[in-house]
């Protein structure tokens, strides 16, 4: 999960793409099904996927405090 999370990050940096774009391309080049990809993905990258997420209206926002 370590590796997996690095890679995604590095992608996502270099590349320019989303989170979840990159969890796509990563899962094409591996050859590896979607949905076996749960047990790689650590909390840190739950978090950014779910912000990403509510970013492009995907998912209901989150109550947030204000600052």
């Amino acid at each position: 999960p370590a590796e997996f999370s690095l890679y995604i990050e590095d992608k996502v940096v270099k590349d320019r793409v989303g989170y979840m774009d990159a969890i796509i391309n990563y899962c094409n080049e591996m050859d590896i099904e979607i949905d076996n990809i749960g047990p790689l993905v650590n909390q840190s990258l739950k978090d950014k996927l779910q912000i990403e997420a509510e970013d492009s209206n995907l998912m209901k926002k989150r109550g947030k405090l204000p600052l």
